[in-house]
């Protein structure tokens, strides 16, 4: 599982979970954008469903791949916990992982329901050069937490870059997947008003 905002899917998400699948002989990832983020506002919010269909074209085509709307699909908050138990329960037996960045891991412990996290997926986290994996241990520590480090190509894209592009009418080549630079076109998604 891979969750996230994704507003707008870019290039940095699809090679982080395609690093994820190779260093982990993942079957699939499972992008979740997000429904209602707990904790804070999405920015120039374009609606859940348009955010899940941004994700669609962006995986479009790789069988590696796949996306749900579990989360978009539940009303009120979006939390990591029922959101894996709803999948543990769609795939019995499965083995899950929770795909995340180290920033994502060193705030773990305040998660909503961490415990339940835990006892249902191990945490696969992308190594990143400016958090040192013994400060994310240090931060799980306490928590009996399955971990699995993974690396990736540095990538420096960003949705907030993304979004500022989009908003001036500048070109998303290279950035986001040529779909996902479409749709933000014709839909005229994060262009000022």
């Amino acid at each position: 599982m891979f969750g996230g905002t994704f507003n707008p899917p870019h290039l940095g998400h699809l090679l982080c979970a395609q690093a994820a699948a190779d260093a982990l002989e993942l079957d699939q990832v499972l992008f979740v954008p997000t429904g209602r983020p707990p904790h804070k506002q999405i920015a120039d919010e374009p609606g859940a469903e348009v955010r899940a269909a941004l994700v669609a074209a962006a995986i479009a085509g790789d069988p590696r791949f796949a996306v749900s709307n579990v989360e978009v699909e539940r009303a009120g908050p979006s939390y990591t916990a029922d959101t894996l138990r709803a999948l543990s329960s769609e795939v019995p037996g499965a083995e899950l992982f929770l795909v995340m960045g180290g920033d994502m891991a060193l705030s773990f412990h305040s998660w909503h329901q961490p415990e339940e996290i835990i006892k249902l997926a191990t945490l696969a986290v992308v190594e990143r050069d400016d958090i040192d994996d013994d400060a994310i241990r240090r931060a799980l520590a306490g928590l009996r937490v399955r971990t699995a480090f993974f690396s990736m190509v540095r990538c420096d894209i960003s949705s907030t870059l993304v979004r500022s592009r989009a908003s001036g009418g500048a070109s998303l080549r290279y950035l986001v997947p040529d779909a996902v630079a479409d749709l933000i076109e014709v839909e005229q998604l994060y262009r000022l008003s």
